[in-house]
């Protein structure tokens, strides 16, 4: 299945974004699909945005809040439970122009070992294979940092990233945290993401969820010569040897 996109004229005749006009853009998502396989994900010819993070980091409603909408992204009352790649479309009036993943949590204890070594690897091969993959946002709870797991899942997509692909790291439950926590955190978690983008980000105090929502838009609507010069270059099948990191 491929989507229809929009058109680069089309592109041209947008307004210039800013926050409101992101989230607006947020607004549109809709149920896309769900697969449990790689090969079960249809093929997508628009920039494809994938969320990763820990069971515990709110990354269901980090979407939920991005889009306006309750009940998109489903949280399980049973972190670990989900195994399943979700996707959105995004655009208006008919047109996708982007895609959301919303990829399974991690790290946690409530599924077998086998069930997480078979979903690691689906993940892992998904991050280093997906042709349409775009960006990559890292949901991080601010009180843990960046753990272990998070941190071999950088050095599975960071080979991507210093390739072009997008990365961000926001770090949740900011509200959770005072102004001089906060400041901390995200020296910390700069630091070990080697300079990269980390920003703070609160569902129940609508914290950085604009600016957030800006980035996105900008990501699935680079430049034209931007364009061109993240044209990916993928086998037409994905490897399926790929060593899954220790996500558990």
């Amino acid at each position: 299945m491929t989507l229809p996109s929009a058109t680069p004229a089309a592109d041209s005749a947008l307004p210039a974004p800013d926050g409101r006009f992101a989230m607006g853009w947020m607004h549109t998502a809709r149920f896309l699909t769900t697969a449990a396989q790689l090969h079960q994900l249809p093929v997508i010819d628009v920039p494809e945005i994938a969320f990763v993070g820990r069971s515990n980091a709110g990354k269901s409603s980090c979407i939920n809040t991005l889009t306006q909408q309750k009940q998109l992204a489903f949280a399980s009352k049973k972190p670990g439970r989900t195994q399943h790649i979700n996707l959105f479309s995004l655009g208006r009036q008919g047109i996708t122009d982007a895609v959301l993943a919303d990829l399974p949590g991690y790290g946690y204890a409530a599924v077998s070992r086998s069930d997480k070594m078979r979903w690691q690897q689906v993940m892992v091969n998904y991050l280093v294979s997906r042709p349409s993959l775009t960006g990559i946002v890292l949901l991080c709870d601010p009180r843990l940092g960046l753990t272990g797991l998070d941190e071999a899942l950088l050095e599975v997509v960071r080979p991507r990233v210093e390739a072009g692909l997008k990365f961000l790291v926001l770090l949740t439950k900011a509200d959770k945290l005072t102004r001089v926590e906060q400041a901390k955190a995200l020296s910390i978690a700069r630091l070990q993401t080697g300079g990269g983008e980390v920003r703070m980000f609160s569902a129940l105090k609508k914290q950085g969820v604009d600016e957030a929502a800006l980035l996105l838009w900008h990501w699935a609507h680079p430049p034209a010569d931007e364009q061109d010069d993240a044209a990916p270059a993928h086998d037409d099948e994905p490897s399926e040897d790929n060593e899954p990191p220790a996500l558990d």
